[in-house]
């Protein structure tokens, strides 16, 4: 498991004493792709010498994004992109039944990688790249995982009271999503399961990632109910109706004893708060609302319906894009890794639990019974 106390900081955004210029490559300018664009030309010291996305559209947007940025070059197969550019970095922000084949391109190409949410759609895929980075030798390879929830300001300052015991003891984790349905992408992929791993992995990786984080645990069983009530049914693609999930519960054991809880709409966007981060300790209670972007922390000792609610600012300096500001301080981190020289904050292990949650969580709802997380993990 990662480290909390790596993570709970708050110098991200001061640039490294390493002034080398990195050189970055992305592959994928669909919406992501476009906010990792956004944000990298706003870092010092780095620079984007490729962009691929075989979709023109996506591709023009990003040309237009880049107009004044001189030296880069378009393509539309990434191997191309691979064989042509002399990036350091590549960014992976393409559809995530691709991930597998192209994150094995780059990885084998001996370049660092900032891969998107979910690792994959499968622990199987998750772990061929595990095997991969295992076997050939890449430890001096920085390959991270886009889970950039941890770095939403709320969600870190939670991360930092957890780590200095102000709650004690972690016994209990309720996440709370409610929002819009998925939205638009390109050729409408993101409406099938089978390029996407299933809502439970594509959009709740995330939070199954911040459990692990903070039990600092292994789950080791799910329950789920789950169902499509609401969205895309009236939608139809090549005669096919969408089967995406748009509701559920889902419930994490975990190895210590520390229980969590998802609660996931995406038909309650008429709601204050995006996100509800809830955890409880032995000693205390500590909550983020991430669209209203507050704490609370509640300590038992000073007594029943005692708590202390803290306003959490964005530092201006970031740049904040889609998710308030994680994606760019993701960037911030992710390049510390490269010039210092060590390993990701968000490696593979962890996209590969996270995706493990997800893909047991789908086998609960779908069989209606507990799932022990060693069903997935062959």
């Amino acid at each position: 498991m990662s480290h909390i106390s790596r993570l709970a900081i708050y110098d991200w955004v001061v640039p490294a004493v390493d002034d080398r210029i990195l050189k970055y490559a992305i592959i994928g300018s669909g919406m992501m792709g476009l906010e990792h664009i956004r944000n990298l030309i706003e870092i010092p010291n780095t620079q984007i010498v490729g962009v691929c996305d075989p979709h023109t559209p996506s591709l023009e947007q990003a040309r237009r994004a880049l107009n004044r940025v001189e030296g880069v070059r378009y393509f539309t197969d990434f191997r191309d992109l691979l064989t042509n550019t002399l990036a350091d970095v590549v960014v992976i922000a393409t559809p995530n039944n691709t991930h597998v084949e192209i994150a094995t391109e780059v990885m084998r190409a001996g370049k660092h990688l900032l891969i998107e949410k979910p690792l994959c759609t499968s622990v199987t895929d998750c772990q061929t790249l595990i095997s991969l980075q295992t076997s050939h030798g890449l430890a001096n390879q920085v390959v991270w995982v886009g889970l950039e929830y941890r770095y939403m300001a709320p969600t870190a300052r939670v991360l930092l009271e957890i780590e200095k015991g102000t709650i004690g003891s972690v016994k209990m984790i309720s996440i709370r999503e409610h929002q819009y349905p998925f939205l638009e992408k390109v050729n409408d992929w993101n409406r099938f399961n089978i390029n996407t791993g299933g809502t439970l992995v594509e959009k709740c990786c995330h939070f199954f990632d911040l459990m692990c984080l903070i039990a600092k645990s292994r789950p080791v069983s799910v329950m789920a109910s789950g169902s499509q009530d609401v969205n895309h049914l009236d939608e139809k693609y090549d005669g096919n109706i969408p089967d995406i999930l748009d509701n559920a519960y889902v419930i994490v054991n975990f190895e210590n004893g520390v229980r969590g809880l998802l609660d996931l709409c995406m038909f309650a966007e008429a709601s204050k708060n995006e996100q509800e981060i809830s955890i409880v300790g032995d000693k205390g209670k500590i909550e983020a609302m991430i669209s209203e972007s507050v704490v609370r922390v509640g300590k038992r000792k000073d007594g029943y319906g005692s708590y202390q609610e803290v306003p959490i600012e964005i530092d201006q300096n970031i740049v904040k894009g889609y998710h308030h500001g994680a994606s760019y301080t993701e960037h911030m981190q992710f390049q510390s890794a490269v010039r210092d020289g060590r390993e990701a904050d968000v490696g593979l292990q962890d996209g590969l639990w996270s995706v493990a949650i997800g893909q047991a969580a789908h086998i609960s709802i779908d069989e209606m019974r507990l799932v022990h997380v060693s069903e997935v993990m062959l």
